[in-house]
């Protein structure tokens, strides 16, 4: 029975890391749809949505059938419910890649400065680097690793702020104002997948220590 058990959990944990890959391929198309302009791309992205809400059911029910069947105590207990956040947190991440591909399309079609393009991009890398530290520091349970995006999300943070002062700077041109608005939305979204990755940073500690506590107040900061 307990190498069942385990066996279930190791295969929850790999459903995990699957689901994660899905949607670090969100994040980078989400960037791709929106430096291109590119509504086709956008499409395909939202369509692409279905196949993270399928993982995130599948590792929820498997949670749910383990419980049902085993009886986790201690640490095992809190492995389990570490998945069920880890899983909730990485699908709300790949719903904030289907916000910013609608805003895609909804955007007047305007070619973004230099600026813009390269705040795309550095907080497009920043989310996903953020992303694949949060998954690494969980699977190896590493408590510094997972402390350390802390320092990643106020990275992404400032960048997100420079981003709103390059907005506050337009001129008279209504569609750029209305893009303008759009975009701030945009980088908003990617903001906040960086505080997701702060989240799972948090319930890896949770299982490294057996406490739950908030990094900082950095995962709450508008």
């Amino acid at each position: 029975m307990r190498v069942s058990f385990q066996e279930e959990l190791d295969q929850l944990e790999a459903a995990l890391q699957e689901e994660g890959a899905l949607v670090l391929r969100a994040v980078r198309g989400a960037v791709d749809a929106l430096v291109r302009g590119d509504r086709a791309l956008a499409d395909e992205l939202i369509a692409f949505d279905d196949e993270v809400d399928e993982r995130h059911v599948a590792v929820e029910e498997g949670v749910q059938s383990l419980l049902a069947r085993q009886t986790p105590v201690a640490s095992d207990l809190r492995l389990v419910l570490a998945v069920l956040h880890v899983n909730l947190h990485l699908e709300r991440m790949a719903d904030y890649c289907v916000t910013i591909a609608k805003l895609v399309k909804l955007a007047p079609a305007v070619e973004p400065a230099a600026v813009f393009v390269a705040a795309f991009e550095e907080m497009g890398a920043r989310a996903e680097e953020m992303i694949r530290v949060a998954l690494d520091s969980f699977a190896a349970r590493d408590q510094a690793q997972a402390e350390s995006l802390v320092e990643l999300d106020e990275l992404i943070d400032r960048a997100n702020r420079r981003f709103v002062q390059h907005v506050l700077a337009f001129g008279g041109d209504p569609a750029l104002h209305e893009w303008g608005l759009r975009m701030l939305l945009v980088s908003r979204c990617l903001e906040r997948i960086g505080d997701h990755a702060v989240d799972i940073g948090e319930r890896t500690a949770y299982l490294a220590t057996g406490e739950f506590r908030e990094f900082t107040d950095a995962s709450h900061q508008v």
